[in-house]
């Protein structure tokens, strides 16, 4: 019989709820999904203030932004989510206010379930145009800004999701001394902890990527499509080691069959990549006016 550390059943003595408010859960991810929003507009607020020149964004115009982009994400994902992912969306198209519905069919409360993070990237990039339009200001600065601010504050999310006990990663063959280490039992069997391991890609990583083409001249304006192509690439990596959707499962057999998270993130992949050129071009441009007219 195997024997099991502490961690690798750190599931079975951790509850993933933190405290009730008269009858209502709390649950850890919701603390975490706060504690991701505050810390990325701390790192926006320390950027716009460190980087006045980079950044011409005034704190008041930033929290302004928060609200509005924090409304896209949630509206974006929660959608996606029902589009991509759910497979009562046909319901849910002919019901649509219960697509927002915190209350479950016998009218408890159960929270928002269900959250598509391309889903959230599109409501993000919608809510973001249409601020720009009504105050008149530049967007790809603003974008910049949001590419350095989020990748550590996603960190949150992704331990969020780890506390939660959701989003489980795939079994661990026997064969893996690692993942023997590392993983965590789920209804008795080994599986990676794939939320972690999305942590640290997603958000580590990425932060450094996007810290260090921050430094470059020509990517002034492309951060985003930065965050982007890292992002996609980063998720992309680590689906191999997350379950996939049960609902769904993988598609075709390229490298082993994809999920469709792997084919979101190529899409994403392609249009980070598209914003890259477009911000080189107008720097590149931008650039070569002023060495003929010095």
């Amino acid at each position: 019989m195997q024997t099991y550390s502490t961690w690798n059943t750190i599931y079975s003595h951790f509850d993933p709820v933190a405290f009730s408010v008269f009858g209502v859960n709390v649950h850890w991810y919701g603390i975490a999904y706060v504690c991701a929003l505050v810390f990325a507009l701390f790192v926006a607020q320390f950027f716009i203030a460190k980087f006045p020149a980079r950044f011409p964004i005034s704190k008041q115009l930033l929290d302004s932004y928060f609200l509005w982009a924090e409304l896209g994400v949630i509206v974006g994902a929660r959608i996606g989510y029902v589009a991509i992912y759910d497979p009562d969306r046909f319901w849910y198209l002919a019901n649509p206010l219960e697509i927002f519905s915190p209350f479950d069919s016998r009218g408890e409360f159960v929270g928002i379930r269900g959250m598509s993070f391309h889903g959230g990237v599109i409501g993000f990039l919608l809510a973001s145009v249409i601020f720009v339009r009504i105050k008149k200001i530049a967007l790809l600065p603003l974008m910049d800004l949001v590419a350095i601010s989020v990748p550590l504050a996603y960190i949150f999310g992704r331990v969020g999701n780890f506390l939660n006990q959701e989003l489980f990663g795939r079994i661990v063959p026997a064969e893996d001394s690692i993942g023997q280490v590392i993983g965590i039992v789920i209804n008795g069997t080994l599986r990676y902890p794939s939320q972690l391991l999305e942590a640290l890609l997603e958000g580590v990583v990425v932060f450094i990527i996007v810290m260090l083409c921050a430094r470059v001249k020509a990517l002034k304006g492309a951060l985003i499509g930065v965050y982007g192509v890292s992002y996609g690439l980063m998720r992309f990596i680590a689906e191999y080691w997350r379950e996939p959707d049960p609902q769904l499962g993988l598609f075709g057999q390229i490298l082993g069959g994809l999920s469709m998270g792997q084919i979101l993130c190529g899409a994403m992949i392609i249009c980070g990549m598209l914003i890259i050129a477009y911000a080189i071009k107008i720097n590149t441009k931008g650039y070569t006016c002023t060495h003929k007219n010095s």
